[in-house]
């Protein structure tokens, strides 16, 4: 099938939340800070100086010992038995950024007890998400003695007693959600575990690997290893994955940042190299638009292995390859991602515009990259969306959900028409038998219309403040952005702050970018000009009006070496007639 693109509806219009402004009581309590930085302290849940100055330094949480974690001491005791016995060891990972970020850390870190571990990163193609009993055939073939699974295996119950069967122990590292019953590994790491203890249910699948290597190191230290080391890799991984950038994964992900800017692993080097980004600026956002898509498109189009050798090689000619390689696949992605997501618009929106859920599933869509296709369906139309590839006999989906809805709570009451499924609340998948897919289908949509039916599903915009930009003296513009540089990282639970302005004159505008997705605008505001960008807003071009209401974010343009000012518009508003 030849894939003909359509053009994509309009996103539904936002509704802006502008935060109220902060309580006197509360502004003195924050004085030692800035006017602005009060205001985003109070948004962000901050009323007493002292949590206010922790979470600017990004200080670790008071209880972050990785002991608190249940089955952590016999995993560890586990571990070190086969280190010193010399047992076969693999590491199973899984095939997105986060999995190959922690089966990198854990092959780095076994290396370093001089151990020589396999490592095993299934096929998305073709052997799906997760443990399979093909796999473990594989590994107890060449003698295998002990698993490690790192951000997979928790729903893996047949699996992990095939492994037990054949005399291989299995020790589960794993963030998502349990189900009722859980496998009989010889330990599991998952603080979402009912009765684990562990305050931080929120680590990702490489942060729950870097507390393994970080408690077998507080038993069995090693001279020179230290399992900071490897927060590059929880960095990356926590961002691109999507974990909330809160407690202890925006402690994480903050050192994990200072430590790619300053001690840069060759793949990463070489990688930023291609895509045009200085490493030693890396932040969040490059990790979550830029790094992180590239090393996901190696899992998505082919092997995630590429993504894996490209962390752990120490060659820069070999580094040099793998970068290319991904940077190519990144590219293919893009476009297959444009193709599937509209016709899988054409398929179900143009046939069932009012459904609560949106579902289209076909033989030529790419299982690595419907996920993708889905998320941007949930942006234009705010329901859950689900796109799947249908072969002969099952179809394997992906679900990215909102807010209103947890899609793993939803699959979990489909379990007896699925053949798997697992994922968080907002994104999830499943393999369902091609024979139950209306029956799926119909009671997914049965149970969000009991959840969704009295809700008004507009999407949401917080806005930090508001702020008349004809008043935006130039000179005020390095105090804002150190304020705002505070905030870093940045991300899903510690959004950056956007800000609105009203009545701004549209000076110049024009499309940019694949196919005219974005825009770029001069807007006026009084004597003072400002640059823009609106990414996948080109849609405005033909109706763009004179003046503009608009949500955005403050950051720094860099085009040849010539660092500039930028709004990065994230709504537009036609202006009130005055």
């Amino acid at each position: 099938m030849e894939f003909v693109e359509l053009p994509t509806p309009k996103p539904l219009p936002k509704r802006w939340k502008i935060a109220h402004r902060l309580p006197e009581h509360i502004d003195r309590e924050l004085a030692e800070f800035s006017p602005l930085m009060r205001q985003l302290l109070y948004n962000r849940g901050f009323t007493k100086a002292n949590s206010a100055r922790a979470y600017i330094s990004g200080s670790a949480p008071d209880v972050n010992d990785p002991i608190y974690l249940k089955d952590m001491p016999i995993a560890v005791e586990r571990l070190h038995g086969a280190l010193q016995q010399g047992e076969n060891i693999a590491i199973y990972g899984d095939y997105d950024a986060d999995g190959v970020t922690a089966s990198a850390l854990m092959y780095e870190f076994l290396k370093k007890c001089g151990a020589d571990p396999r490592t095993y990163i299934p096929s998305r193609f073709d052997e799906g998400y997760g443990l399979n009993i093909g796999a473990i055939d594989q590994l107890a073939s060449e003698s295998i003695q002990l698993i490690i699974t790192v951000d997979c295996g928790v729903r893996s119950i047949a699996e992990v007693q095939h492994a037990k069967d054949l005399g291989i122990s299995m020790i589960i590292t794993d963030h998502h959600q349990p189900g009722e019953t859980l496998p009989p590994a010889d330990a599991i790491i998952n603080p979402k575990q009912t009765d684990d203890l562990y305050p931080d249910k929120m680590l990702a699948g490489v942060g729950l690997a870097y507390k393994l290597v970080q408690a077998y190191l507080q038993s069995y230290p090693i001279a020179g290893v230290n399992a900071d080391q490897w927060l590059d890799l929880v960095a990356i991984g926590t961002i691109a994955d999507l974990a909330p950038l809160i407690g202890e994964n925006r402690t994480l992900v903050k050192a994990g940042l200072d430590l790619i800017q300053t001690q840069t692993r060759q793949g990463l080097f070489s990688l930023a190299q291609v895509a045009g980004l200085k490493i030693e600026k890396t932040n969040a956002g490059h990790i979550g638009f830029v790094l992180g898509p590239r090393i996901n498109a190696a899992g998505r189009m082919d092997s995630a292995l590429t993504a894996f050798e490209l962390l752990v090689t120490q060659d820069y000619l070999q580094a040099g390859k793998l970068a290319q390689k991904l940077e190519v696949q990144n590219t293919q992605r893009q476009k297959m991602t444009r193709e599937i997501q509209a016709q899988a618009i054409e398929m179900a929106y143009s046939k069932e515009p009012d459904a609560l859920i949106f579902f289209a599933a076909s033989p030529d869509f790419n299982e690595g990259v419907v996920g993708l296709a889905a998320s941007r369906i949930v942006e234009t139309f705010y329901r859950p969306a689900i796109i799947g590839n249908r072969d002969e006999l099952q179809t394997t989906a992906s679900c990215r959900s909102i807010p209103e809805f947890n899609i793993t709570r939803a699959l979990d009451q489909c379990a007896d028409l699925l053949i798997r499924h697992g994922g968080h609340s907002a994104a999830a998948g499943f393999t369902v038998s091609n024979e139950n897919v209306s029956a799926l289908i119909d009671r997914l949509r049965e149970i969000a219309s009991e959840q969704l039916k009295d809700l008004n599903l507009i999407p949401e915009l917080t806005i930090d403040r508001e702020i008349l930009l004809d008043n935006l003296h130039p000179k005020y513009i390095p105090d804002i952005l150190e304020d705002l540089h505070q905030l870093e990282p940045t991300g899903r639970g510690n959004p950056g702050a956007i800000f609105v302005s009203r009545r701004c004159e549209v000076r110049q505008v024009r499309q940019v970018g694949t196919d005219g997705l974005h825009l770029k605008l001069r807007i006026g505001a009084g004597t003072h000009d400002f640059e823009t960008i609106a990414f996948r807003q080109g849609y405005w071009l033909d109706n763009m009006p004179n003046r503009i209401d608009i949500a955005y974010t403050f950051e720094i343009n860099e085009f040849r070496g010539r660092q500039s000012l930028q709004l990065n518009i994230k709504d537009i508003k036609p202006s009130p007639e005055s």
